[in-house]
């Protein structure tokens, strides 16, 4: 006869294993291929001892700059946005001109940029100031360079409408049509913790930006939790199509998808991507980019983990997404925000930052050369 004590741990044991096998066995049918991993990708420490967040506009001559914060600090030190350029397809950077320089006590770190009709470089660049360079958010700085990011003409501004704070720029500015242009900002003065998006409009080529729009479902300006984003990235697909790409600022800051019919007056969030989004927790924020042979590119920051940087590709303007993929992992622990172009002959070059890793020992821009998988 077996001993009670023995009959005891039998039971336990056996009660163990249905509990494993109860809740694991989803888990190990969700992961149990292989991820996707993208093949012969060409990493580059592009500028060294910066932490960057860069953003990449590819320049009409087929050159590529890149606006990026110019201190090896989280934004804890004063520093300014600078620009540099890359004529052979991002193997190599040059610096070209500062178009955001800080005042003293300050920082300018948060950017966007993009080419306006006449191929002019703006950008538009806050930063912080106050205790511990987070006190106060900083009105937003115009720039606009004609000679690829060496001289800059400051004379711009960002109409902010009465009542609403300081906001933060973030992606790239899109063309819509003729002298129009768009960018997003957000608000990060939480309001019972939510945050704000907006599309913003020019319709002086880049020179001023008003005609604020929330991105969020309709009811977002009367129930706010339906517009709580901050980094957002916008494309212009069509005449009329906007998609957006916004970091929720929530707890688990997955990517959320939304689309506009109406040149970005108004979004909606896809019926198949409502409460999902396109990416897991902690991965964020993200750049949309339309490639060569009209697939849409989305790559975004993967902040756990091996952490690196993730990508899906969507071949019907963004109402389907194939699988993820992992483009590169390098470690560390702060990192992301990539950023992306397509040269003429297919490669893709995506810029991130990060801090000491296991590729380099200390904060830099990064460089990805790779191609897009066909299927």
């Amino acid at each position: 006869m077996k001993k009670p004590f023995f009959l005891f741990f039998q039971i336990c044991g056996r009660a163990f294993l249905f509990i494993l096998t109860f809740f694991l066995f989803p888990i190990t049918l969700l992961y149990s291929d292989d991820p996707l991993i993208v093949r012969n990708v060409e990493n580059i420490v592009a500028v060294d001892n910066v932490c960057a967040w860069p953003s990449l506009t590819l320049l009409p001559d087929g050159s590529i700059a890149a606006t990026l914060f110019n201190k090896p600090s989280h934004g804890l030190m004063e520093g300014d946005v600078d620009c540099y350029v890359s004529g052979d397809g991002g193997r190599t950077w040059i610096y070209s001109g500062t178009p955001a320089p800080h005042e003293p006590k300050t920082i300018r770190m948060n950017h966007a940029s993009g080419l306006s009709s006449d191929n002019s470089l703006v950008v538009l660049c806050s930063g912080w100031g106050g205790k511990d360079y987070r006190e106060y958010i900083l009105p937003v700085m115009v720039s606009r360079s004609r000679d690829g990011g060496v001289t800059w003409d400051r004379s711009g501004e960002v109409r902010i409408q009465k009542g609403m704070p300081d906001l933060i720029p973030y992606g790239n500015i899109i063309r819509v049509n003729g002298g129009t242009l768009a960018v997003s900002l957000y608000d990060a003065v939480s309001m019972h913790g939510i945050n704000r998006g907006y599309v913003f409009f020019s319709l002086d080529d880049g020179r001023t930006w008003q005609e604020p729009v929330i991105i969020g479902e309709n009811d977002a300006l009367r129930y706010p939790e339906l517009g709580n984003y901050n980094e957002t990235s916008l494309l212009c697909t069509s005449q009329n199509r906007f998609l957006a790409v916004s970091r929720t600022n929530t707890r688990d800051a997955r990517l959320e998808l939304l689309i506009s019919d109406n040149r970005g007056r108004s979004w909606k969030i896809p019926e198949a991507f409502y409460g999902s989004g396109l990416t897991t927790s902690q991965e964020h924020p993200g750049h949309i980019l339309k490639l060569n042979d009209g697939r849409i590119l989305l790559t975004y920051g993967i902040r756990w983990g091996a952490h690196g940087i993730g990508a899906r590709i969507s071949k019907d303007n963004g109402l389907t997404w194939g699988p993820p993929m992992i483009v590169f992992s390098y470690g560390g622990n702060d990192g992301g925000y990539p950023s992306s172009v397509q040269l003429e002959d297919g490669t893709i070059v995506t810029a991130y930052y990060s801090d000491k890793n296991r590729f380099h020992d200390r904060y830099y821009m990064g460089v990805l050369r790779w191609m897009a998988p066909k299927e």
